[in-house]
């Protein structure tokens, strides 16, 4: 590994790959270190049937729009071929294999232990993605179940449980679909559900509903919150009686204070409708066979599948006492010289804010490197 970089950007996913394009564009040197074998792992991993909820138009990484013959909502083979064309293009090597073990303060720089080794760098750029680790709640007797137990980051398909009663623990975007994909391909799923949970339609009266929420920043959030309830009564319904209601937390104001993005729905409410899909209440108890739940009912299943989310996971590497900014540009990210990328979870769609980051953060990093090497040349 080489010594020393003006810019180490963690992670060679999305948000690596854009922030690299942008620093290649800007003429910076970089060095972009991936612990996988390959770019883009997260999206090689996702289970099969996963579309991008986002447009095409606006979900693009910089540079580079989607092909004009992919669909308006990219599927995850053509998400992965997307990415790998854009490394392409841009030259863009990531040192593969590379767990990044520390990174601490090197006088101005930084310093990153990897597995190679040391890497002195200016600037750090940490993209290794919103959902780097699974979050495995750890449920009262989930130790007795004899059934099959997994993550959904380790769900590919429904298959292997055609005929067999699922239980998909939790209601984000990802349990939402699986409990689809289950319901399609043959098996009997139930959707535990926590809490509240805002469900609304891909498209809002033929408009994507990304679009709807980009057009969204432009008025208050609190009228906002007041008109989304009583427009999406009348596109998806009143969904109490199937045991689904909404947060207290209005739409806009979840995202904001909790980066909880809603559910976009894709077929699952139809299912829930026709009895495909069942819903539950949160677990009380996990026994050999079986879930009780809060409301007193138990329920025997062969599977469960933990939809329980993600985490980002970059704080277990980041010298303790350092904290960053928000992701993005800010004062503290650029007074550190430490950014995050793609850690905005947003309505407007993940990739879209990933784009405008890796620009914003990369146009950061060429003005202080500007502005240092114009102080050097003053005379003393």
């Amino acid at each position: 590994m080489r010594d020393s970089t003006t810019v180490a950007i963690i992670g060679a996913g999305p948000a690596g790959l854009a922030a690299a394009a942008c620093l290649r564009q800007a003429g910076l040197d970089f060095v972009m270190l991936e612990k996988a074998q390959q770019a883009a792992p997260a999206w090689r991993r996702h289970y099969d049937r996963v579309h991008l909820h986002t447009t095409k138009r606006y979900s693009s990484l910089p540079f580079v729009p989607f092909p004009r013959d992919y669909p308006r909502y990219v599927p995850r083979h053509l998400v992965v071929e997307y990415l790998e064309a854009y490394a392409k293009r841009f030259d863009l090597a990531p040192r593969l294999g590379e767990t990044v073990r520390a990174i601490t303060r090197d006088g101005r720089g930084w310093r990153v232990e990897a597995t190679s080794g040391a890497l002195h760098a200016s600037h750090v750029v940490i993209a290794s993605g919103y959902n780097a680790e699974p979050l495995l709640s750890k449920f009262a007797g989930i130790d007795t179940f004899k059934g099959k137990t997994l993550h959904s980051a380790d769900y590919r398909n429904a298959k292997p449980f055609a005929g067999q009663s699922v239980l998909v623990v939790g209601m984000g975007n990802t349990g939402a679909e699986i409990a689809l994909d289950l319901a399609e391909g043959g098996a009997r799923p139930t959707i535990s559900v926590r809490g509240g949970v805002h469900i609304v339609p891909r498209e809002l009266f033929g408009v994507p509903i990304q679009m709807v929420g980009m057009a969204t920043r432009m008025g208050p959030q609190r009228i906002n919150d007041a008109l989304f309830p009583l427009i999406l009564y009348l596109v998806v319904g009143r969904l109490e009686k199937f045991g689904l209601r909404r947060p207290k937390q209005g739409l806009l104001q979840q995202i904001a204070l909790a980066s909880r993005i809603p559910v976009i729905d894709v077929g699952t409410i139809g299912k829930i409708r026709e009895g495909a899909i069942k819903v539950a209440p949160d677990i009380a108890e996990i026994s050999q066979g079986g879930v009780r739940f809060t409301d007193g009912r138990h329920d025997y299943f062969d599977a469960i599948v933990f939809a329980t989310g993600y985490r980002p996971g970059y704080a277990k590497f980041l010298e303790p006492g350092i904290e960053p900014g928000p992701s993005g540009v800010n004062a503290r990210a650029s007074d550190l010289g430490l950014y995050l990328v793609g850690f905005h979870n947003a309505v407007t769609g993940l990739l879209r804010e990933i784009g405008i980051e890796a620009q914003a953060v990369a146009n950061d990093i060429r003005q202080r490197q500007n502005r240092k090497k114009a102080a050097e040349t003053l005379p003393v």
